[in-house]
């Protein structure tokens, strides 16, 4: 049996949903996806890029994940880095695995994110 990865799902409190427009999709350049009709009540929002799929999804008593993460290989870690950067949010370069270049972030609620050269 062959699996892949279809998506990672991470929290938000409710109303997060402009933040996380903002960043998943203007600071990362995710496209955003039309959740379907039965889950729109839900609140949260759907994002993808490439074969990565994100879902935020709206949670009571919201805390965020500090030390799960979805890590994501990109093309260009330099490019995103400095977008990341311009935005605000966190960027801490990570070199404890030898000879993988990877940083985390923190998406606007505080949920750990890394990325990697891919």
């Amino acid at each position: 049996m062959q699996m892949t990865l279809h998506h990672v799902q991470v929290s938000g409190p409710v109303g997060c949903e402009d933040a996380m427009r903002a960043f998943y999709g203007a600071v990362l350049g995710m496209t955003e996806l039309e959740k379907p009709e039965r889950l729109r009540a839900r609140g949260g929002a759907w994002f993808r890029s490439g074969g990565v799929e994100i879902h935020v999804g709206i949670e009571e008593g919201f805390r965020p994940a500090r030390k799960a993460h979805p890590g994501i290989a990109v093309d260009d870690l330099d490019a995103l880095a400095a977008r990341v950067t311009a935005a605000g949010a966190p960027v801490t370069w990570d070199d404890n695995i030898a000879g993988l270049r990877r940083f985390h972030t923190s998406d606007p609620v505080g949920n750990r994110l890394e990325f990697q050269q891919g």
